[in-house]
């Protein structure tokens, strides 16, 4: 169908006589907004792929980053660079176009990567807040277990929950093989799945990172609200005043020290001691104020994108012909859940104090080490 008049009549001959004229200026302003759908959506997705490199070339080119920690971070990344490259510009052309034209093959890959790289996006936050709580309620334990090879395990684990998660519906879609498509959506007859998949991709990650989330912030409350300690003890007044005397640092002068005979040296040393560990669990306070904040930004993002989309993929198939759900407002929840993949390195990159220096540094074209 064409969106101009062809005729030779004169067009406002149409536009008293006909709704000829109407019909045109609705197509046009259809067509309008596709074209205005279409590059606020190509938008999304250049955003998407672009941040998301950044946080990879960022962690790869500095050395300061190179931790466990920051692998699995860089692992999140891949993901959703996945996400943007093999999910949303597919996504882009079925949402404006509301036609599938691309045939049975490229559907079912398309299916296939969409429920895996989103089931593992979400699945690498649930690692990343493990890995977060193992790290502050047993510290001295878990730093001598985490390591790249741990953290490749994580990784390894949840790529192989989401293969699992996404490849049940290919078995079903294969009868379907020789069919002329117009639409690419998994079969929502199957309840069972539908259940199955939501759970696993959504619901149980939820819950878990609730609970970690909330333990992960009662146990850095605990450890910001707790006082210094030095040598694994209390950190009091007694530590600053008196020591072991007889120190090879200096010789007793006990006319020119305290009267137990403490080397004044040795009071001075502890005193620097005691100021640099002050600094140093200052610090880490501040650190773990910030990790545990941008954790819960991470979290609640999260929850915003993913909750309205897998709500409606599970409500919708269960009560079938009883609800009513518009298409468009579909749409908008699916790209609200492909958002939260630019969501993840925006956090990042603007609330880690490390992540942000070496991305700035890499904007700057500095050598970053």
């Amino acid at each position: 169908m064409s969106y101009y008049n062809t005729s030779k009549e004169p067009i406002f001959y149409h536009s008293f006589n006909s709704s000829e004229t109407n019909t045109e200026w609705e197509a046009l302003s259809s067509l309008g907004l596709k074209i205005t759908l279409a590059i606020f959506l190509s938008l999304i997705t250049l955003a998407t792929l672009l941040s998301n490199v950044f946080v990879i070339i960022t962690i790869f080119k500095c050395r300061k980053l190179h931790t466990p920690a920051n692998y699995l971070i860089g692992s999140l990344a891949f993901t959703d660079l996945l996400v943007s490259i093999l999910v949303m510009p597919i996504s882009l052309v079925y949402t404006v176009t509301h036609t599938w034209t691309f045939g049975q093959i490229i559907c079912d890959i398309w299916l296939l990567s969409d429920i895996t790289c989103c089931t593992a996006s979400i699945l690498h936050l649930c690692v990343i807040a493990l890995d977060r709580y193992w790290a502050i309620t047993d510290a001295l334990e878990y730093t001598k277990h985490r390591t790249a090879g741990r953290a490749a395990l994580m990784i390894s684990v949840v790529w192989i929950i989401s293969i699992c998660i996404s490849i049940p519906p290919l078995f079903w879609r294969q009868a379907k093989a020789h069919e002329e498509l117009t639409d690419c959506s998994v079969n929502t007859d199957q309840i069972s799945y539908t259940i199955y998949s939501t759970c696993g991709a959504f619901y149980i990650p939820t819950v878990l990172l609730v609970i970690l989330y909330g333990r992960i912030y009662v146990a850095a409350r605990s450890r910001i609200l707790k006082p210094p300690s030095v040598y694994g003890k209390r950190f009091t007044t007694a530590h600053l005043i008196t020591g072991s005397t007889g120190s090879s640092f200096c010789s007793v002068n006990t006319n020119a020290g305290p009267s137990d005979g403490t080397p004044v040296c040795i009071n001075h040393i502890k005193i620097r001691l005691a100021g640099s560990i002050l600094e140093r669990k200052r610090l880490s306070v501040a650190r773990e104020r910030k990790a545990t904040k941008t954790l819960g930004l991470i979290l609640g993002a999260f929850i915003v994108c993913w909750l309205p989309f897998f709500v409606v993929s599970l409500v919708l198939p269960i009560c079938r012909d009883a609800c009513w759900f518009d298409p468009i407002l579909f749409d908008f929840f699916t790209w609200l859940g492909y958002l939260n993949s630019l969501i993840n390195p925006v956090i990042y990159t603007a609330f880690n104090e490390d992540f942000k220096q070496a991305f700035q540094k890499l904007v700057r074209l500095k050598r970053i080490s």
